[in-house]
């Protein structure tokens, strides 16, 4: 019979039959989802038993987390909880965050991969380079890129670094002197941008003169931030849920905008080594840079990289190279302008390395040992990347007897480590002689650029750059803070301040 036969009573009833059983199927699939749910936080509840934390919701989890004092949140529990809390972000999602040094050194001593349900919000935006990687492809692409990073290639940096500095510095001039304070962080973002661009991808031209650049900073900003928040979420989890939503949107569209300026780095690489002139200067090189070790690579079976490995490890690098450093530089000068005392004992040592020229070369950088110092103790108060976070692939027991079982989820605190007052004597404190070369500490105690294998790759291409920065700026600017905007520090991707950070700046004659 067709359907054009059927009764309209028929028709209705045969719809109300499959909703019905519609109905019954989407209760059944719900109420299996709760007990999926509550089961895993019955293991949660036993996994982390040991570790007690601050009282929280059973279902929103610690709500006190929540918003911009996380931070501060955070240090009231390492008051309170010795070496480590559990964290709940809500009913079913738990963590344990570690700032004891002993639990650092067994965590960073494994080789546990990066916490998937955390990193993965980030593949849209970075692909599977070097910080999503894991096993024998991470092994593999390390292995691969430490030779960007050899101090052969690292020394004619320095110089490329400086020009960078030069250049923001002449902006500044035209800007000290004002009665406003300027806000530093937007203009070390586009220096140390540019510098990754010349240093790491063989750009020519000055990105702090190309107000185009402006809009791939801002989408890093906006992707830092929609990441954050949407860890954070619970109802942001799901991918489709995620995409329907207004973040999503704004997610998508900024992954694009960084995309194609990447993808724009790597198609005007390839084109210059179309080149046949340009090609035979790449192969004289002794070493290559961090793009061309990328287009001349090749797998172990002989394959040249895929454009999408490419491209991962270049926005990876791109992301990395410059918002971490210019986290660190922002830092490091607001620091130096609270405590004017320091400022002018490292301005004094680099005026008698350097004088009262701009000059500055590879030799120089490990003659300053105060202002590396002052350094150090900046990347102790403010580490740029504030929370590292690992899932185990097994179980794991630390040196107080304490123990976890595999797929549990460990959150190893940077920012807490570094203000852990059983680690650091009165840590809110800036004291560069904590740092000074017979001062004893643990090897775990200070980690701005994370420890074990997994360290960052470019952490000397990152201190090279801090200490150019530093003292390029010393010889040529006063630093003062200005105290109607004290920075707040908040946690994302890479430490940021929610009111950024505004410095008055007074030109040395």
């Amino acid at each position: 019979m067709s359907v054009s036969a059927l009764s309209p009573s028929r028709f209705v009833g045969s719809i109300s039959g499959f909703l019905q059983v519609a109905s019954v199927l989407g209760l059944l699939l719900l109420l299996l989802k709760v007990v999926q749910l509550y089961l895993h936080r019955q293991w949660l509840l036993k996994a982390f038993q040991q570790f007690p934390s601050p009282p929280f919701h059973w279902f929103f989890g610690h709500q006190q987390f929540q918003g911009d004092q996380e931070l501060q949140q955070v240090l009231k529990c390492v008051e309170n909880f010795p070496s480590a809390f559990t964290r709940w972000l809500w009913g079913s999602k738990a963590s344990l965050s570690i700032y004891d040094p002993d639990y650092m050194k067994v965590i960073l001593g494994r080789s546990d991969p990066k916490a998937l349900d955390t990193y993965r919000f980030l593949a849209p935006w970075i692909g599977y380079g070097l910080l999503l990687l894991n096993g024998q492809p991470w092994f593999q692409h390390r292995r691969m890129l430490t030779p960007a990073f050899h101090y052969d290639i690292l020394k004619p940096y320095v110089k490329t670094m400086g020009n960078s500095v030069q250049s923001m510095l002449d902006k500044w001039e035209k800007l000290a002197g004002q009665d406003s304070s300027i806000e530093i962080f937007q203009h070390i973002s586009l220096m140390t941008l540019d510098t990754v661009m010349k240093c790491a991808f063989s750009h020519k031209g000055s990105i702090q003169v190309d107000g185009n650049y402006k809009n791939y900073i801002q989408a890093i900003g906006d992707l830092s931030n929609l990441f954050y928040s949407r860890v954070r979420n619970m109802f942001h989890q799901n991918d489709t849920i995620y995409s329907l939503s207004s973040n999503g949107r704004m997610a998508n569209g900024a992954c694009q905008l960084a995309h194609d300026h990447t993808d724009g780095v790597i198609k005007l690489r390839k084109d210059q080594l179309q080149d046949e002139e340009e090609l035979e200067k790449v192969k004289k090189k002794r070493r290559l840079d961090f793009l061309d070790i990328l287009l001349f690579a090749r797998t172990e079976n002989g394959d040249s990289l895929s454009d999408k490995d490419i491209r991962a490890e270049v926005d990876t690098f791109m992301f990395e190279g410059h918002d971490t450093t210019a986290s660190g530089v922002s830092w490091i000068f607001y620091a130096l302008a609270t405590h004017p005392e320091y400022q002018q004992r490292c301005r004094e040592e680099v005026q008698s390395l350097l004088g009262d020229g701009s000059s500055i070369t590879w030799n120089h950088l490990d003659q300053m040992p105060y202002t590396t110092m002052c350094i150090k103790e900046s990347l102790r108060l403010y580490p740029p990347v504030p929370t590292i976070v690992r899932e185990l692939s097994t179980p794991v027991t630390f040196p107080d007897g304490r123990s976890l079982p595999k797929g549990a989820t460990v959150v190893l605190s940077i920012y807490a480590l570094h203000h852990n007052p059983k680690v650091w004597p009165n840590p809110e404190v800036f004291d560069p002689s904590r740092f000074a070369a017979d001062s004893p500490r643990h090897s775990h105690s200070f980690l701005p650029f994370s420890g074990g294998a997994r360290n960052c790759i470019g952490k000397q291409f990152a201190m090279n750059e801090l200490k150019v920065v530093v003292a390029l700026t010393l010889l040529r600017f006063e630093l003062l803070p200005d105290p109607t905007r004290v920075p707040i520090p908040i946690s994302r991707l890479v430490l940021k301040s929610k009111n950024g950070i505004h410095l008055h700046l007074k030109k040395i004659h």
